[in-house]
C-alpha cells in the first residue's frame, strides 16, 4: 500500500509539472466555494455560485498559462492588501479611541493620528507636508 501511494504521488508530481499550482487566490476561491456550499444547504441559490467558484479555482490550479495566473494573483494580493489595511486601521482606531483622534488629510487622503485633549492644534501631514488645524 505504501509503495502504491508513493507511485501515485510521483505520477501526480509528473502530471502537475509545468502547471501553475495552488496559491492565495486559489485558496480564497476554494474556501469561498466551500462556504457557499454550506450556505446552499439552506439557500439553494448559492449552489451554482459555489460550483462556478470551485471550477474557477481548479482551472487556475491546473492551468499552464503561468504568466496570466501570476498577474491574476498580483491583482488579488493588491486588492486584498487594501482590504486588510482598512480593517487594521479600523481596529487601531477602536483600540485608540480614548487616547487619540484620527483625521484624514484633505490633500493626500492619508490618516493622521493625534493625541486627544490638546485643544486646537496644527497638524502637519508627514506625507504631503500639508498643514491642517483641528481640535482634539
Amino acid at each position: 500500500m505504501k509503495r502504491w501511494l508513493q507511485r501515485l504521488g510521483e505520477k501526480m508530481q509528473a502530471w502537475m509539472y509545468g502547471r501553475y499550482g495552488y496559491d492565495e487566490l486559489s485558496q480564497f476561491l476554494s474556501i469561498t466555494a466551500l462556504i457557499c456550499l454550506l450556505i446552499s444547504m439552506f439557500v439553494s441559490l448559492l449552489y451554482p455560485i459555489a460550483l462556478i467558484l470551485l471550477i474557477w479555482s481548479m482551472f487556475r490550479i491546473f492551468s499552464r498559462n503561468i504568466e496570466k495566473r501570476l498577474k491574476e494573483r498580483e491583482a488579488y494580493l493588491k486588492y486584498a492588501g487594501k482590504v486588510k489595511r482598512s480593517f487594521k486601521l479600523r481596529k487601531d482606531m477602536w483600540r485608540d479611541r480614548k487616547t487619540h483622534r484620527y483625521y484624514k488629510c484633505p490633500s493626500c487622503k492619508s490618516w493622521l493620528r493625534v493625541p486627544k485633549g490638546k485643544g486646537q492644534i496644527e497638524i502637519t501631514c508627514p506625507v504631503c507636508k500639508n498643514k491642517i488645524t483641528r481640535k482634539t
